[in-house]
């Protein structure tokens, strides 16, 4: 199956638009499956940041083409994040639930990265 970086921007989007509202429309039902978070405003920093990405990737999912710059963005923002879960999962400070979430992002930047290998196929240029 192939995939395009307008279907992996589309979901990419959906994934950080929904996740990043979550924090700032119900902390308490975040925290409920997240676990407790001493720091509140920094939570909801990172749903603000992963709210704005999500959004700039569903606007770039309508576009004819993905640029270069928004598909590295996502790539590294999933690939940020998912690092992040990892670690601190690994080192007790988040709850193991958090590893879905870097399943998730991982899976994003497998996308990305098919998204990417397809869009150079044969007979297409590299951008």
């Amino acid at each position: 199956m192939r995939v395009d970086q307008r279907s992996i921007a589309a979901a990419h989007g959906v994934y950080y638009a929904l996740t990043g509202v979550w924090s700032l429309v119900s902390i308490r039902t975040f925290e409920a499956v997240t676990g407790p978070k001493a720091e509140r405003w920094l939570v909801k920093t990172v749903g603000v940041l992963v709210l704005v990405i999500g959004g700039v990737l569903l606007r770039a999912a309508r576009r004819p083409r993905v640029s270069s710059d928004i598909a590295l963005l996502a790539a590294g923002s999933a690939a940020g994040l998912a690092a992040i879960d990892v670690v601190y999962v690994a080192k007790r400070r988040i709850a193991p639930v958090y590893l879905l979430d870097a399943l998730a992002e991982a899976i994003l930047v497998a996308g990305w990265v098919a998204a990417r290998r397809g869009d150079r196929g044969p007979g297409r240029a590299g951008r």
